[in-house]
């Protein structure tokens, strides 16, 4: 068996047996087979698609790549979440510490910035001196200790998937939805969760585009959890425009405590509720939305959630004082308002825009050796259906040393970003 083969036989259509399957992900861990042969087969995936079939073996071969974390000694039931990618979304920060305070075992298998998309990785690496590469052992103990762990792929855990994905965050492989589905439900089984609840996002801020391809990524994942005896639910969501106010690295961590804290935006809000209310169910802590709603203001309300996010950073070798301490994150020193040239309503307010903006100022990656500028970013101050006045700031950004055409670039996508009309539109419907 020959990678080339395989690559031929994937771009002339071809569908390959869990053998073939398993050659190239095996192939590509010992290096028998190279970056530039699997960004081939990838692109070819693209292009031709994987069946169902297909997804389920390549999920499988990338969990059989590394270990497999079992918690039944102790606990019954282990949460997991994951979204599809967004931009602005940190409903992870604020989502475990919320369940584990509620008593709800939580193991977090997250990633990197992919494409325009922010990372949870990167974002918890913002907090000064926090270490989200934890081994077997220190994930493992410390959900039993904490009941919560974020840790990014560990060498031993789905180790294909996170060798395979920084390659796809640089060869423009990310959007396909085969691949989405085999790296994001392969980390869920390895983490060892009972329940699995996904946010598929779909809008110009998401991989996916349309709702009706949100549902087909949906179904391909409860398909593939079946196939592979794991039982998948799934939250589909809008991303017309960034999920809160914050997007960039260490601004998203921040926006994350002050929600904890109990100062939020609806949209983040809505999400982290329909998230929240699948997991308790499923781990019988609550029959429906209402049930689910009165346990997480209360522990927002008492500061228990904050202070679980408090004791994940400790644990996990941060600097606990960021709660309180602000200056202790990374922000550009530098600064751009973006004021609104007439007067009216938000009208539109581009997700992938905001995203782009983002990424020329330093707050993501164009190939896989580049460093983040933790600091780079935007505050958005206006979003869709907000009444704005001639002259009012829309959007802060924020960056350090910017190359001067990227920041010219930076301010003119971000001024393009949103739209202003006279009349009132409705707040977009956020979870379908």
């Amino acid at each position: 068996m020959r990678a080339v083969d395989l690559i031929e036989k994937k771009k002339n259509g071809g569908e390959h047996t869990q053998e073939e399957i398993n050659f190239l992900i095996n192939g590509y861990m010992n290096g028998l087979v190279e970056d530039y042969q699997m960004s081939a087969w990838l692109m070819a995936v693209c292009f031709k698609g994987l069946t169902d079939a297909e997804t389920a073996y390549l999920t499988k071969s990338f969990v059989d790549s590394g270990e497999v974390l079992d918690f039944s000694e102790i606990a019954l039931h282990v949460a997991d979440k994951h979204s599809t990618g967004g931009v602005g979304d940190k409903v992870t920060l604020v989502l475990a510490p919320i369940l584990a305070s509620l008593g709800i075992y939580t193991a977090k298998l997250s990633g990197r910035g992919l494409g325009f998309t922010g990372g949870t990785i990167d974002k918890l690496e913002s907090i000064p001196n926090f270490r989200c590469e934890l081994s077997k052992d220190e994930f493992f103990n410390q959900i039993k200790n904490v009941h919560v762990a974020i840790s990014s792929q560990s060498p031993n855990l789905t180790p294909a998937d996170g060798k395979i994905y920084v390659l796809r965050d640089v060869t423009a492989t990310v959007d396909n939805k085969s691949l989405i589905c085999a790296s994001v439900v392969s980390k869920k089984i390895a983490s060892g969760a009972t329940s699995i609840v996904l946010d598929v996002k779909f809008g110009s801020g998401a991989f996916i585009k349309t709702k009706e391809e949100a549902l087909e990524l949906a179904e391909l994942m409860i398909k593939t959890g079946k196939l592979l005896n794991r039982k998948i639910d799934v939250v589909i969501s809008s991303m017309e425009q960034p999920l809160g106010y914050n997007i960039g690295n260490s601004l998203e961590v921040i926006e994350s405590i002050e929600f904890l804290k109990g100062f939020y935006g609806d949209d983040l809000y809505e999400v982290t509720l329909a998230l929240l209310c699948k997991t308790l169910k499923n781990c019988g802590f609550a029959y429906d939305m209402t049930d689910a709603k009165k346990m997480m203001d209360t522990v927002i309300k008492d500061g228990s959630a904050l202070n679980k996010f408090k004791e994940i950073i400790t644990a996990q070798g941060g600097n606990p004082d960021v709660i309180r301490d602000y200056s202790l994150f990374e922000i550009g020193k530098n600064k751009i308002e973006v004021k609104a040239l007439e007067g009216g309503y938000i009208s539109k307010l581009d997700a992938f825009d905001v995203a782009h903006c983002a990424k020329l100022l330093g707050a993501g990656r164009d190939k896989k050796s580049d460093k983040i500028d933790y600091g780079a970013g935007a505050i958005l101050k206006k979003k869709i259906s907000d009444a704005v006045n001639q002259g009012e700031t829309v959007m802060e950004l924020y960056f350090n040393d910017v190359d001067k055409n990227k920041l010219d670039d930076a301010v003119a996508i971000a001024r393009n970003s949103f739209k202003i009309t006279k009349i009132k539109v409705d707040k977009p419907v956020l979870i379908f």
